[in-house]
């Protein structure tokens, strides 16, 4: 579904991510791993159209869109949570769910379908529907990213950081609704420090250090490795 192949992003002078490649197939989740720093939002930016690649190439359903729009990569199936969430705070639950069915126009009935499907998932927003999102805690507002992203419809859905300042259990049940809304349908790439969290739900994943991949395999393998462990399990 989605390739990246020997890509680098500079920003300016600087080599942010240099010579990555990154497979995901349809119907995985695959998590990126690393500390701050280490290039894994630069990776999610630039496959979402927000940072051109100085080199290499990004393949998405067979469609080569290394120079594609923001807006344009949003219509061919790819949504992204971004890191800190990135709500407009003064406008209300429901008006930021819509805004993220804003790029395709939908139908008022397909408007309200997927709505529906965002309150089933988070109950607390439809009781906080008309809610400023600025108000909501934390861990609301990151469902509130999540669902805001999910009106998209998205085929493969960019997930940066998203237990980051949550309680252990409301990252717990976070997890858990990442997972549900891969079985049912949604491919996923999700960028963590929680290795622990993510690793229990990943098919498999990227360990990332200074703007380069060190390691790859399967969640099982790299749940057994000694130096992933120290690093971000913490055993």
């Amino acid at each position: 579904m989605l390739s990246l192949k020997n890509i680098t992003v500079k920003y300016g002078s600087f080599t942010a991510v240099h010579d990555v490649n990154i497979e995901v197939k349809a119907g995985e989740i695959v998590v990126l791993l690393g500390a701050n720093g280490a290039g894994k939002s630069t990776v999610f930016r630039t496959i979402s159209g927000l940072n051109k690649p100085s080199a290499g190439e990004i393949v998405f359903d067979s469609r080569k869109i290394n120079r594609h729009s923001a807006d344009q990569i949003v219509q061919l199936g790819i949504g992204q949570c971004p890191e800190g969430r990135k709500l407009f705070s003064a406008m209300s639950v429901q008006e930021n769910l819509k805004m993220g069915a804003f790029v395709h126009r939908r139908k008022k009935e397909e408007l309200k379908q997927s709505l529906e499907h965002v309150y089933e998932l988070f109950p607390i927003l439809k009781e906080k529907r008309n809610d400023a999102a600025g108000s909501l805690s934390g861990g609301q507002q990151q469902m509130l990213a999540i669902g805001r992203t999910l009106m998209s419809k998205p085929k493969l859905m960019l997930l940066d950081e998203p237990s980051v300042g949550l309680a252990p259990l409301i990252v717990e049940q976070m997890f858990e609704v990442i997972q549900r809304i891969n079985q049912e349908g949604t491919t996923i790439l999700l960028a963590e420090q929680n290795a622990n969290a993510a690793l229990k739900i990943a098919d498999k994943g990227y360990v990332f250090e200074s703007g380069t991949i060190v390691l790859n395999g399967t969640s099982e393998e790299l749940f057994a490795n000694d130096e992933v462990r120290k690093a971000y399990i913490g055993a």
